[in-house]
């Protein structure tokens, strides 16, 4: 971990010692085995170092996201039953005074770092907590392991959702016990890796990466914050980094970038690669090749275009990334395709909360782009007849918690999870492939069913583009509203000449024909029926502050719809 401007080891023992000590004062403020204890702060070691005191202590973690707003924090706090959390510093420590008339349960809040908020010993120093436990042996810790079987709860994990108020995941020990086996036997993670991690804790993503860490015993660097990634990648030159794949999205624009930045021969060359690139890959799907003269073609490029490529991203990765793994939302198969011709491996997983996050993924020896990999050994997955697709095994949830409801809705009598996502099997590879979501596909006027996430993804794969939210269920044609990427903007409006705010700039006349052309290009590649007939650039960009992005960067869609909805109205008001 970064310590004084530089990375510095910290041992196994250490790690231990700290975590001992969470445990023996959670035991002496009285936690019960089971008891549930929230931590809601920015991923780092003193994150995982309190989450195994939790488990020390017999209790259960639940997470919160540090970008959750006060009454959020509330719900999943109260809901999930916690007795004590634990907050980051007095911004997180701010939104539990203010809902703590709610809070009844809450007899604790420890406060890690920051001037201490409140006017009474409801708040704590993590320094006065730690002081608690002095006199809890280690045996009466110990004693407390011994309480935890297979079957006790983990975690629990409420689901960031794309509607309503989410619901919390039941994993337990066993879950993920699972998952460290599976992931290892798959040759995802290994024993002797470098892992930087950055993803947020209360994400199931970054908990199967903590305990695969915990199983497997490889280094683990923790990335300063979202924002240093590029410069904690050179510090630490990892052999494995996780993201989803807005991570890998914002690398690709910048290589996109500056390659069609360049001038003359150079950028004709890039573009031509880039071009050859999305068609062999296109063609490859097919079980088809490129003609004679292409493959040439494309040989050359590999070579002249893409060795440079790779070598540069290969720098900015800090020069010995064995495999990078993608997940948590679909990675677009034209950046797969780019990256693996430039020599950079990114694996893509599929899975769920409920699942305990990783059920299928391509193994770095054997990757098919454009599917999240075979089933983990152990876990099964099936189509059912609507095309939805059915996970079974020993990483599959026990239940959503005090939510019998929503349980019986997603866990069917014989155990079957049923995901909300469609998708298709490779008979040959027993791949899967994820087509779109259950409950987002657009039924329009005519009767056309369509994938949304396919249109979307087209648009945002364009450079200038960051978001991109297509509307037409029971219309009578597909509209969208699109937000720009800030970097991307400054860049063509010092290009064309142009000036102002980034509102001012989404107004111009210059930016609105770029992406007019840069929604042909997209739709040139759907039917008639699912190209975007009318859309709208939105003065400002969507966020997890604003409540337009969850905290894993997914869209909510309901909440576009509610909020924009009057300029969605607004495009049907002349019929096409």
């Amino acid at each position: 971990t970064k310590t004084a401007g530089k990375y510095e080891p910290v041992t196994w023992s250490k790690i231990w010692e700290d975590a001992a000590k969470i445990g023996k004062s959670l035991v002496a403020l009285g936690l019960e085995p089971g008891d549930r204890v929230n931590v809601i702060g920015q991923t780092c070691l003193r994150w995982v170092v309190t989450d195994m005191g939790i488990l020390a202590a017999g209790g259960v973690t639940v997470p919160v996201y540090p970008s959750n707003l006060a009454d959020e924090v509330q719900f999943v706090v109260d809901h999930s039953g916690g007795r004590v959390v634990f907050a980051e510093n007095g911004e997180q420590v701010d939104k539990l005074i203010e809902k703590r008339d709610e809070l009844a349960g809450v007899i604790k809040v420890v406060q890690w770092a920051g001037s201490k908020r409140g006017s009474d010993d409801w708040v704590i120093s993590l320094e006065e907590f730690i002081a608690l436990g002095r006199d809890v042996t280690k045996h009466q810790l110990s004693e407390r392991g011994a309480t935890l079987t297979p079957e006790s709860i983990l975690t629990i994990i409420y689901t960031s959702g794309t509607t309503g108020r989410p619901k919390g995941v039941v994993l337990t020990h066993a879950n993920m016990l699972y998952e460290v086996k599976a992931i290892s036997q798959v040759d995802v993670v290994r024993q002797d890796d470098i892992q930087l991690l950055f993803l947020p804790m209360a994400h199931v993503f970054a908990k199967v990466l903590e305990v695969s860490w915990l199983g497997t015993g490889h280094v683990l660097a923790f990335a300063e914050s979202m924002n240093t990634i590029r410069e904690n990648l050179a510090e630490v030159r990892p052999t494995l980094m996780a993201a989803v794949p807005r991570v890998f999205e914002k690398f690709y624009s910048a290589v996109v970038d500056k390659g069609t930045a360049a001038e003359g021969l150079k950028r004709t060359l890039f573009v031509k690669a880039m071009e050859l690139s999305a068609k062999n890959g296109e063609l490859e799907e097919k079980g088809q090749t490129l003609g004679l003269i292409e493959s040439v073609e494309f040989g050359l490029l590999k070579k002249a275009v893409f060795a440079k490529v790779g070598a540069g991203i290969g720098d900015l990765l800090g020069g010995r990334m064995r495999a990078m793994v993608s997940g948590g939302a679909p990675l677009s198969k034209k950046i797969g395709w780019f990256f693996r011709d430039a020599g950079i491996l990114i694996v893509e997983g599929y899975g769920m909360t409920e699942s305990s996050a990783a059920s299928t993924v391509n193994m770095p020896s054997a990757n098919q782009i454009g599917t999240v990999g075979p089933a983990l050994p152990g876990t099964q997955v099936k189509i059912a007849e609507d095309g939805e697709i059915l996970l079974k095994g020993p990483g599959v949830m026990s239940e959503y918690w005090r939510n019998e409801e929503a349980t019986k809705e997603s866990l069917d009598e014989q155990g079957w999870l049923h995901t909300g996502d469609i998708g298709e099997i490779d008979p040959r590879t027993k791949a899967v492939r994820i087509t779109d979501r259950k409950k987002d596909l657009i039924i329009t006027a005519g009767g056309k069913n369509i994938a949304p996430q396919r249109i979307e993804n087209l648009v945002k794969n364009q450079k200038l583009v960051s978001q991109c939210v297509v509307h037409g269920d029971r219309r009578n044609f597909i509209s969208a509203l699109i937000t720009l990427d800030p970097a991307a903007l400054e860049t063509f409006a010092s290009a064309h000449k142009l000036s102002g705010s980034y509102e001012e700039l989404t107004k111009h006349a210059e930016v609105r024909k770029e992406v007019e052309r840069l929604v042909a290009e997209s739709n040139s590649e759907l039917a008639s029926y699912e190209t975007i007939k009318k859309f709208e650039i939105l003065p400002v960009d969507f966020s997890i502050e604003t409540g337009e992005l969850t905290a894993k960067l997914s869209v909510k869609r309901k909440v576009i719809n509610s909020k924009y909805g009057h300029i969605f109205d607004g495009f049907y008001g002349d019929k096409l």
